[in-house]
C-alpha cells in the first residue's frame, strides 16, 4: 500500500520546511492573514500542500501578487515570492505610502537569495511596514516524492542553442540553476560530493563547478546548519545528450505511456463517462496511481478490473463482466464507495485510452523501435541491416510525422550518425523538409547525426536475464548510471569530482550501516546516503521511474532525480527544432 502523502519523500520534506521557516515564523494565535504568491511559488505550494493545510496555518485567502487586488487594510499579508524585480516591484506598489498601503503589515519570505539591490530597494521604500524579511532557500518544485524540477524550460534553449548572442543569457541561466540546485541539497540537509559527466559537452562541467562553489559558500554562511564538511551523498550532473534514445522511444509503462500518447496538461487528464466530460488530476494523493504508474500497461489492464471486481463482489452490487457502465450504476447505488471507484474508473479510462492509441498505430512501431534501440531483436539476434528495420515504418501512411521522425532518430542513434546524403534521402522520402531540424539539431546536444562518429559507444549492462515484455526491452541509460554510482563503479575519468571525494561511498551512508541487519534498512535510509541526479535539459517519465526502481533495489540509498523540466517526446522535438532559431523569432513562433 502506498504511504500517505505526508510521508512521501521530497514533498513532505519541502512542506515541513515551509511550515517551519514561513508559517511557524509569523504565526500568532487567532490571527488570520492573506497570502500573496507569484507564479513560481504558486506551483511550489500546489506541489506540496492543499488549501486545507494553508487554512490550518491561518491563511484565509491566497492571491496572485501580479494581479490587481482590493486593499484589505485591517489584515496582515504574508508574501512568499521569488527574489525577482517583478515580484519586488509588485510588493512595493502594495505599500506605496502609508495612506495607500493595501495591508496592515507585511511578512515577506523569498524562495532564495535576494540580491542586495532589491533588498535595499525594499529597505528604502517601506521598511516600517515590514515585520519579517527572510530567505528560506527552497527554489525548486518537488514534483513527486523522488523527483524535483527547477521549472526553467527555457534553460534547454540557452544551454544548447549554437547562437553566440545567447552567451550572456546562458551564463545567467547557469548561475540561476546552480543556486536552485544548492537549495535542493540544503532542503535535504546534504552537502554532497559533486560529480559530472565529462562528455559529450562542457555544460555539466561548468554547472558542477558553480554548484560546488555555491555549496561551499552556503554552508560557510549558514550558521544554523550542523553540516560543515561533505556528507555521504553524491550529486551527479549530466548533459541531456547522454541518452537520446530514452527521450524518443515509445514507453509502455503506464505514466510514461499516458503522458506521451494523451493530451495531459498540468497533470490533468480529461475523459468522458456517462457522456459527461470529466477531469482528474494524476497526483500522489491518489494511492492507486502511485501503485500502478510505473507498471507495464499489460499489468495495469489486468490489475484495475481485479480491484473493481473485489469492490463489486464485496457489495454484491454488480455481476458478470466489469464494464464502465456497470461501474457507474454501482456508484449510484453505493455513495460510500464512490470515491474509491471513481479513482478506478479514471485509471481504467486512462488505460483504455492508451490502449486504443497503442492498437491503432503504436504497437507496430514498438518492435521496430526496440530492435533499433538495442541492436538486437526479441530473440537476441543481432540486427544486421538497420535500414531494413526502419523502412516499413517510413512507408506506413498511418504513422504521423512525429512517429516517423522518432524512428529515423533511433535509426541514426543506432548507427552512431549517418552521411549527409543518406539523411537528405530520408528527409525527402518522408517529406519532412520543414521538420528536418528536429533531426539535425540533435548535434547541438553532442549527439552524432552527420557525419558518423568513430567514437565507440559506451557498453550497456547485460539485462537479458531480467524479466521483461518483448516491446519494452530497452532500459534507460540513467539506470546503469544510478546502479554504478551506488556500487562505486563509475569511472572517475568519465565522472570527475569537483571536490574532494566524500567519505567512503558504499550506498549505505555510514560505514557501520554495513553491519546492521537488513531489516533495519529504513533506519539506514534515514541516516544513509542519497544519490541526487540533475540532468540539464529535461528528464523523461521513464527516467523518473528508474529512481524509484533503483531505490527499491538498493534499500539503503535513496535516489532523487531532477532536471530543468519534465519532457515528453513531442515537446522535446519541438524544442530541438527551435535551437538554431534566434531568441526573438522563438517568442514569435511560440506566441503564434
Amino acid at each position: 500500500m502506498a504511504p500517505p502523502v505526508m510521508e512521501r519523500g521530497l514533498k513532505s520534506v519541502v512542506w515541513q520546511k515551509i511550515k517551519a521557516t514561513v508559517f511557524d515564523d509569523c504565526k500568532k494565535e487567532g490571527e488570520w492573514k492573506i497570502m500573496l504568491l507569484d507564479d513560481f511559488t504558486t506551483k511550489l505550494l500546489a506541489s506540496c500542500c492543499k488549501m486545507a493545510d494553508l487554512l490550518a496555518e491561518g491563511i484565509t485567502v491566497v492571491e496572485n501578487i501580479y494581479k490587481s487586488r482590493e486593499p484589505v487594510r485591517q489584515m496582515k499579508a504574508l508574501y512568499f515570492v521569488s527574489p525577482t524585480s517583478k515580484s519586488v516591484d509588485c510588493f512595493l506598489r502594495d505599500f506605496a505610502s502609508k495612506s495607500e498601503n493595501k495591508y496592515k503589515a507585511a511578512y515577506i519570505y523569498f524562495t532564495d537569495f535576494c540580491p542586495d539591490s532589491l533588498f535595499n530597494k525594499i529597505k528604502a521604500s517601506c521598511s516600517k511596514s515590514i515585520r519579517r524579511c527572510k530567505e528560506i532557500n527552497i527554489s525548486f518544485i518537488p514534483l513527486e516524492s523522488q523527483v524535483y524540477t527547477l521549472d526553467v524550460p527555457d534553460a534547454f534553449y540557452y544551454c544548447y542553442s549554437p547562437d553566440p548572442s545567447n552567451a550572456n543569457g546562458k551564463d545567467a541561466v547557469m548561475e540561476t540553476m546552480a543556486e536552485q540546485i544548492v537549495t535542493v541539497c540544503a532542503t535535504l540537509d546534504e552537502n554532497p560530493g559533486v560529480r559530472y559527466k565529462s562528455k559529450p559537452l562542457d555544460n555539466a562541467n561548468k554547472l558542477a563547478q558553480l554548484v560546488e562553489k555555491k555549496l561551499e559558500n552556503y554552508y560557510k554562511i549558514d550558521e544554523k546548519s550542523q553540516i560543515k564538511g561533505k556528507t555521504h551523498s553524491q550529486l551527479l550532473i549530466i548533459d541531456r545528450g547522454f541518452d537520446p534514445v530514452s527521450t524518443v522511444l515509445h514507453e509502455l509503462t503506464f505514466q510514461a505511456m499516458a503522458y506521451d500518447l494523451l493530451p495531459i496538461e498540468n497533470d490533468t487528464y480529461k475523459y468522458k463517462t456517462d457522456e459527461k466530460e470529466k477531469e482528474a488530476v494524476l497526483e500522489e494523493d491518489d494511492d492507486l496511481w502511485v501503485r500502478i504508474r510505473h507498471r507495464h500497461i499489460a499489468v495495469v489492464l489486468e490489475e484495475i478490473p481485479k480491484l473493481m471486481k473485489e469492490i463489486s463482489s464485496t457489495k454484491k452490487a454488480t455481476e458478470g463482466k466489469t464494464s464502465l457502465s456497470a461501474l457507474s450504476q454501482l456508484m449510484k447505488k453505493m455513495p460510500h464507495f464512490r470515491k474509491q471507484i471513481t479513482k478506478q474508473v479514471v485509471h481504467l479510462n486512462l488505460a483504455e485510452d492508451c490502449m486504443s492509441k497503442f492498437k491503432a498505430n503504436i504497437e507496430k512501431l514498438c518492435k521496430t523501435e526496440q530492435d533499433l534501440a538495442l541492436g538486437t531483436d526479441a530473440e537476441g539476434q543481432k540486427v544486421k541491416d538497420s535500414m531494413r528495420v526502419l523502412l516499413p515504418v517510413l512507408l506506413n501512411k498511418n504513422h504521423d510525422n512525429y512517429d516517423k521522425i522518432r524512428a529515423i532518430l533511433l535509426y541514426i542513434f543506432s548507427i552512431n550518425g549517418t552521411t549527409e546524403e543518406n539523411l537528405d534521402r530520408l528527409v525527402q522520402n518522408v517529406k519532412i523538409e520543414n521538420e528536418s531540424d528536429m533531426i539535425r539539431n540533435w548535434s547541438y546536444l553532442g549527439v552524432p547525426i552527420v557525419p558518423q562518429s568513430q567514437q565507440v559507444r559506451p557498453p550497456r549492462k547485460d539485462r537479458s536475464a531480467e524479466e521483461t515484455f518483448q516491446l519494452s526491452r530497452w532500459t534507460p541509460f540513467i539506470k546503469d548510471i544510478m546502479e554504478d554510482a551506488i556500487d562505486n563503479r563509475l569511472d572517475s575519468r568519465e565522472w570527475p569530482y569537483c571536490s574532494q571525494c566524500p567519505a567512503v561511498w558504499n550506498g549505505s551512508g555510514a560505514v557501520s550501516a554495513r553491519q546492521k541487519p537488513r531489516a533495519h534498512y529504513l533506519e539506514d535510509r534515514k541516516n544513509g546516503s542519497k544519490l541526487i541526479i540533475f540532468v540539464i535539459g529535461g528528464i523523461t517519465y521513464s527516467e523518473m521511474r528508474c529512481a524509484y526502481e533503483v531505490s527499491q533495489a538498493y534499500k539503503s540509498c535513496e535516489v532523487i532525480i531532477g532536471s530543468t523540466h519534465i519532457l515528453t517526446p513531442k515537446k522535446l522535438l519541438d524544442d530541438i527544432k527551435l535551437l538554431n532559431k534566434s531568441k526573438d523569432k522563438i517568442s514569435f513562433i511560440k506566441d503564434e
